[in-house]
């Protein structure tokens, strides 16, 4: 017993002294042991492909000290990707900014960006004959995308309805959640679930080339050139707790993306072993990634064009004064970042 008091006295004793040199002594927060990272489907989620398949979080979190794993998650859309993220299923998301702009908002800036990844042109694409533009759409037009109205098609979608039918809402009733590889199969079967896409590579391109499809536009006539689509983005408590996992994922995140610009041949031959993707071929992969419309980079652009019309719309439920409240400081010395 006397032992059992003199500990507790001790302790008290040390923890009295604390607050008397200027503050508590807080108990060191472990950083994660499992690092959880989701992605979407499609060439522009290459660079977490990659990865993945290269354990290069594993190198860069032993080079911080740490023994944590990683696991890896593939989901459908913005919708679930928001969902994994606050539910804290996944500590980090590949997706689209328009999915973290919407989290950010509706968390109270709790959630943003890391880091870019790409900047890619989405196509409009469609069968019917008739449609040479917007205006052309009936209701019995169904167009598929990743999520309706918060993802990045969607959000172009309203963007190219404001610019040529002079509301932002007029075709949202059209439009029906779908992951890529499941919208490109019912565009192709003629089914009647859809009868358009607005999609991502290498699935739009895929889609053009099959008889009786044709684009009706490409994002970049609508956004003006091109914009980032998707980020990495994260939680404020991860972000907090986990300083050294986060500097092991953007390590490996730019690792990633200096393999897919240096080695383009490489890169598009790694897609085609380790995507999944049974549509696109080496050559078609590699034509992709020599496009010069197609940019993978750290570099976020085109922040607040999205964001802006979002807010307009009450899509995100505060306005941004910046680009920088969507991303955390790690990408705030990026040069040529907006």
């Amino acid at each position: 017993m006397l032992r059992g008091k003199t500990i507790a006295g001790l302790s008290g004793l040390i923890f009295a002294s604390a607050f008397m040199l200027g503050g508590a002594i807080r108990p060191a927060v472990a950083e994660v042991s499992e690092v959880k990272i989701a992605m979407q489907y499609g060439l522009g989620h290459l660079p977490v492909m990659v990865m993945r398949d290269k354990k290069l979080v594993e190198k860069h979190l032993k080079e911080e000290g740490l023994t944590s794993t990683t696991k890896y998650f593939q989901l459908a859309g913005s919708a679930a990707m928001n969902d994994a993220l606050l539910s804290g299923s996944v500590d980090s998301t590949s997706g689209g900014l328009t999915g973290i702009a919407t989290l950010w908002g509706a968390s109270k800036g709790r959630v943003k960006a890391l880091s870019a990844v790409n900047a890619f042109p989405m196509y409009l694409n469609t069968i019917n004959p008739k449609i040479k533009s917007l205006k052309d759409f009936t209701p019995a037009d169904k167009i598929a995308l990743p999520a309706v109205r918060v993802s990045p098609q969607a959000i172009v979608l309203g963007m190219a309805a404001q610019k040529e039918l002079g509301d932002a809402s007029k075709l949202d009733s059209l439009t029906v959640t779908m992951n890529h590889p499941d919208a490109m199969a019912a565009l192709l079967s003629k089914s009647g679930a859809v009868n358009s896409h607005l999609g991502f590579s290498p699935y739009q391109e895929a889609e053009l080339k099959h008889p009786g499809v044709h684009r009706v536009f490409s994002s970049y006539d609508i956004m003006g050139g091109p914009a980032t689509i998707v980020v990495i983005g994260t939680r404020q408590d991860f972000y907090d707790q986990n300083p050294k996992t986060v500097k092991a994922v953007l390590a490996a995140l730019n690792d990633a993306l200096a393999f897919i610009n240096n080695d383009k041949e490489g890169a598009a031959k790694f897609y085609v072993e380790n995507s999944g993707d049974k549509s696109s071929t080496y050559d078609e992969v590699l034509g992709l990634l020599k496009n010069p419309e197609i940019i993978f980079s750290n570099v976020p652009s085109g922040t607040m064009k999205f964001v802006s019309f979002m807010y307009d719309r009450g899509i995100v439920k505060q306005k941004p004064t910046s680009w920088k409240d969507l991303y955390f400081p790690t990408a705030y010395n990026i040069n040529g970042a907006n």
